[in-house]
């Protein structure tokens, strides 16, 4: 591992950044792929799936985002908790304001649930929107991270996102599986319920490669920049992803799963780290 690390080191962190979000994004393709051999989803499956996914974001927004931030708010001028608490803040506040515009619907509501722009999309694009909500703060994530690495931190830096990395890839397996089963479900062909699928995850690589080149124009903006992501991420999960998981009869399922990926993403991140 140590030697994987010593040559991931080695590249830019921009190339870092777009590896490793198309690692992800190549695990929302496998993910959408069972949509070949499974025919459906049970709501407790989903549920699961969903409330794993939840743990492994929140586990990942401290270990791998607002620990390495706040200490990256050392060694500047202002508070340390400044930094931090702003890019925090901002991250909810853009995620909201996505939220507010994108049309988009989530799993297992009626399409007059929609929310953003009102708009007459066919149902399947508003879900394929709403998991692409959810993947923008994921590869923002995952970018900002490897940009940070360019700074005094070294490989402990790298090894924890490689974590966040790894972390968010096997989160992704679920999500682009839910999605593409959806859209079977609203009579997409397989092939389509996986392009599309799978196409939703394509937000990652490009968010990755703007939060790399963000961070890497400046060190004094990575605390703000990783706290942003982790507060866009933690939106998502509390707005969205665990409500989710909730709303059936499963919750205490859900909240099992919940728990269990936070363990998962803490064991990596500290392994790694």
């Amino acid at each position: 591992m140590a030697d994987i690390l010593e040559f991931i080191q080695g590249l830019n962190p921009v190339f870092q950044a777009l590896a490793a979000t198309c690692f992800t994004w190549a695990m929302v393709m496998l993910g959408a792929a069972a949509v070949f051999v499974a025919k459906d989803i049970s709501r407790k499956v989903l549920d699961g799936m969903l409330g794993f996914a939840a743990g492994v974001m929140i586990a990942a927004s401290y270990w791998s985002l607002l620990a390495p931030a706040i200490e990256m708010s050392l060694d500047l001028e202002v508070p340390d908790w400044f930094p931090v608490s702003a890019g925090f803040l901002a991250g909810g506040l853009f995620l909201l304001g996505i939220d507010k515009i994108l049309p988009h619907l989530h799993l297992g509501m009626p399409v007059n649930k929609a929310e953003g722009i009102k708009t007459s999309w066919r149902r399947s694009t508003l879900l394929i929107l709403a998991i692409t909500l959810h993947h923008i703060p994921e590869g923002l994530a995952v970018g900002i991270a490897f940009g940070s690495v360019s700074s005094d931190f070294g490989s402990a830096g790298l090894s924890g996102a490689v974590a966040l990395a790894i972390g968010v890839g096997i989160q992704n397996i679920p999500e682009g599986l839910a999605v593409s089963l959806s859209l079977r479900r609203e009579g997409l062909s397989r092939f389509k319920s996986f392009a599309y699928g799978q196409f939703s995850g394509l937000v990652e690589p490009i968010a990755g490669v703007i939060g790399a080149l963000i961070v890497s124009a400046s060190q004094a903006v990575m605390p703000y920049a990783l706290g942003f992501a982790a507060g866009a991420m933690l939106f998502v999960i509390v707005e969205e992803i665990i409500p989710e998981s909730q709303r059936s009869n499963n919750a205490d399922w859900a909240t099992m799963c919940t728990m269990v990926g936070f363990v998962v993403m803490m064991i990596l991140d500290v392994s790694l780290g």
